[in-house]
């Protein structure tokens, strides 16, 4: 496996259900959102890859919950890039509580589409190079 990259997440009451537990579908944000950061460490914007008609869709997701996180908890994202193809990229991520708790952990697969037409294209040759340099 390549580089951890940590994003920190506070649960905030919009994400939570009437018990003050996650949702589970907030999960997926949470890890979307250090996606996201990743790249823009390495310097990529998504809104300017949007503006060439290139975006990223997640293709294939397989999430395990292992524990459930509630309102006010400070979390932690950790993501591993763990492949870069031609059109795609996987991603090894995990929610940790503040006490080292594992709440959830997924892999994420990633497809690089043309926008609007929704087909593969191969990832950029400058993304490309910071995934693998974070990998």
């Amino acid at each position: 496996m390549g580089e951890v990259s940590e994003f920190p997440v506070r649960v905030y009451y919009e994400d939570t259900d009437a018990g003050g537990i996650v949702y589970n579908a907030n999960y997926l944000k949470f890890m979307e959102r250090a996606r996201t950061e990743l790249l823009r460490a390495g310097g990529i914007e998504q809104d300017v890859l949007l503006g060439l008609g290139i975006a990223f869709v997640v293709s294939r997701t397989e999430i395990d919950f292992r524990a459930a996180a509630r309102f006010n908890e400070l979390l932690t994202v950790i993501t591993q890039v763990t492949e870069v193809r031609r059109a795609s990229m996987r991603f090894s991520q995990q929610i940790l509580a503040a006490d080292g708790r594992l709440i959830t952990q997924a892999m994420v697969q990633i497809a690089c589409v043309s926008h609007p037409l929704m087909k593969p294209v191969a990832i950029p040759e400058n993304v490309k190079g910071v995934l693998l340099s974070a990998r």
